[in-house]
């Protein structure tokens, strides 16, 4: 049976290890009754005490990331561009600003409604494998900032998917060169040979 990650798994003090076990968990939406779903297939990890290519970093609240600082366990939506709404969840204790950003999902429910959500007509990769596209597919927008991800409208599932180690992969972020050393950190993380990811290993 499937069950709602309780908040437990995202209060955890290594948004890294929180990254690497979301691989394999499910994102699931239900947004004016239509049920959607997809699994997870490719995040990032991001930490925002001493990681330069946070949001938050060095330690800095804004209105944008405010959220990042609240409980773990909630969604953090934000506007990317001016276009594209991207989905992370918030980890650790409360103040830290830890978060991950979920990039790709493999559909699963719903898949007609998300082809609709992304006016496509067959069900291929470039319907989710990036954090803007599997937004819009999912039908998540910056309304759902600050939700918990045990509500109604969104949360991520556990369906008992053994993902074995050999099968996640990890490389560095992508579209985070301005964090210098940082962006070289090997915290993203992916499912091998999954054809929905975002960019196979750059490394």
């Amino acid at each position: 049976m499937p069950e709602i990650l309780p908040s437990a798994f995202y209060d955890r003090d290594d948004v890294v290890q929180v990254s690497r076990e979301l691989i394999g968990k499910f994102l699931c939406t239900n947004i004016n009754g239509k049920l959607t779903s997809g699994m997870i297939v490719e995040t990032e990890a991001y930490q925002g005490r001493t990681d330069k290519a946070s949001h938050a970093y060095p330690d800095v609240r804004t209105k944008r990331t405010e959220t990042m600082y609240g409980p773990p366990g909630r969604a953090y939506v934000y506007l990317c561009y001016g276009i594209h709404h991207l989905f992370n969840v918030v980890t650790n204790r409360e103040g830290l600003a830890d978060a991950v950003l979920i990039r790709a999902v493999e559909p699963d429910n719903g898949v007609e409604e998300m082809l609709s959500r992304r006016n496509r007509k067959m069900l291929e990769p470039s319907i989710s494998n990036g954090p803007g596209k599997l937004s819009q597919a999912l039908g998540i927008k910056t309304d759902h900032d600050k939700i918990s991800l045990q509500s109604e409208k969104v949360w991520i599932e556990d369906r008992d998917i053994e993902i074995g180690d050999g099968k996640v992969l990890s490389d560095k972020r992508i579209g985070v060169d301005y964090a210098g050393a940082d962006a070289n950190l090997p915290w993203r993380f992916l499912l091998n040979d999954s054809k929905w990811v975002s960019k196979k290993i750059q490394t």
